[in-house]
């Protein structure tokens, strides 16, 4: 067993190694939306590391891949899902909130009030504020971040025209 800590909770926890962060969160209660179901291509998962970084096994080509779509990934980012705890030390910064990972999970909120921050996973932005009433500009705001994301990507992955060759 390994000890890792949880900010800003104040909280140490035992782990297995070789477990995930992810699942060290899960067995606290912890409300982590994995929208990919721990495959590391949501960023629903997404922490920080505040120090250990060396106690985790190394990053893999899809998180690097994954967390370089994010806005708010840095150095220190990782996917609770791919990290595996190897030793102590591990110090964890958990965002205040839960990811929301489409309009689907965000829709059936409308009218009610969120019980905590709401956090887009791409950007890391706030959607909706704790204790907030959730309203359909909510849903407004994660399509235009949503659409502009799209429209990044497939700047990205297409060819340009000048690439074309006839």
């Amino acid at each position: 067993m390994k000890q890792i800590k949880l900010q800003p909770l104040n909280q140490d926890v035992e782990v297995a190694t070789d477990s995930t962060l992810l699942s060290a969160l899960l067995r606290q209660e912890m409300n982590v939306l994995q929208a990919c179901g721990g495959q590391g291509r949501c960023a629903t998962c997404h922490v920080y590391i505040q120090s250990g970084q060396e106690a985790l096994s190394p990053k893999s080509e899809q998180e690097i891949l994954t967390l370089s779509f994010i806005t708010s990934s840095q150095p220190n980012s990782r996917l609770a899902c791919q990290a595996k705890v190897w030793q102590d030390g591990v110090v964890i910064e958990v965002p205040q909130g839960m990811y929301i990972g489409s309009l689907g999970e965000l829709q059936p909120l409308v009218g009610k009030r969120a019980q905590q921050n709401l956090i887009h996973p791409l950007t890391g932005e706030i959607l909706v504020e704790a204790g907030k009433l959730i309203l359909r500009s909510a849903l407004e705001k994660m399509a235009a971040i949503d659409s502009s994301f799209a429209t990044d990507l497939s700047q990205i992955l297409l060819p340009t025209e000048k690439s074309v060759v006839s």
